[in-house]
């Protein structure tokens, strides 16, 4: 198995906050780490628990989508094969070997678990991403993680969150005397927004028979055609529902 090749893209917010990270990390329990999106925290996260020694990370996201899109980023990263150092796991796939040191998953995944493996001692690290959803899933995790914490004094927990209102999440995760769990705030990344209004494309002749409403997927298209003529970039596109 080759070995990882751990290094931060300057660009990223997150990369300048690294060693604050790094010793919030090491030195608690519990991280909350808030940040914009596009400040890289998702991506880089994990690399830090690795770099700190950390051998068995859980990192939760609230989709599967992006639990095994944000897998392959990792595993690019750090230059290794999908499935052997860096892993997923949703329902119908695993892609978990013994040698995963960074798994993957969705927090439904991680909260199933618990029922083969209560105080979860196959992870000595758990990254709980998005909790500012606080879909069921998370909220279940947040309230039983912080039950656990005392009987398992070697896991560390980083829970990451837009930068809407984190002091809750620190507030959960006090400490005995009532010290809330550490705050790293990280900056996102702004980008100039042009907006632009497009209504459904209409057949331009005349004559012809009345076109058919455009669909979502067509009008997706053309506008990413159009996207395409100009300078290279990247396209984020937005559609409703899960």
């Amino acid at each position: 198995m080759s070995s990882p090749v751990i290094s931060y893209p300057p660009e990223l917010p997150v990369s300048a906050a690294r060693a604050e990270i790094s010793d919030a990390i090491r030195d608690h329990q519990v991280v909350i780490v808030a940040g914009a999106t596009g400040s890289g925290k998702t991506t880089q996260l994990p690399k830090i628990a690795l770099e700190l020694g950390r051998e068995r990370i859980a990192h939760t996201q609230p989709r599967r989508l992006a639990a095994r899109t944000i897998a392959e980023r990792v595993a690019e990263e750090l230059q290794v094969e999908m499935g052997a150092l860096v892993g997923y796991k949703v329902r119908f796939t695993d892609k978990v070997s013994d040698a995963t040191r960074i798994a993957l998953m969705t927090d439904g995944i991680l909260l199933n678990e618990i029922h083969r493996d209560r105080l979860l001692t196959r992870y000595d690290t758990i990254i709980i991403d998005e909790a500012h959803e606080r879909s069921l899933n998370v909220d279940f995790l947040l309230g039983y993680l912080a039950r656990i914490l005392p009987e398992r004094p070697d896991l560390k927990v980083i829970i990451t969150s837009a930068t809407i209102d984190p002091e809750s999440f620190a507030k959960h995760f006090a400490a005995s005397d009532g010290t809330p769990a550490p705050i790293i705030e990280v900056s996102g990344r702004t980008y100039p927004v042009e907006i632009r209004y497009r209504g459904p494309v209409e057949d331009a002749d005349d004559e012809a028979e009345p076109a058919e409403p455009e669909d979502e997927v067509s009008a997706i298209v053309a506008a990413l055609r159009e996207l395409d003529r100009e300078a290279p970039g990247d396209v984020l596109v937005f559609l409703p529902g899960e």
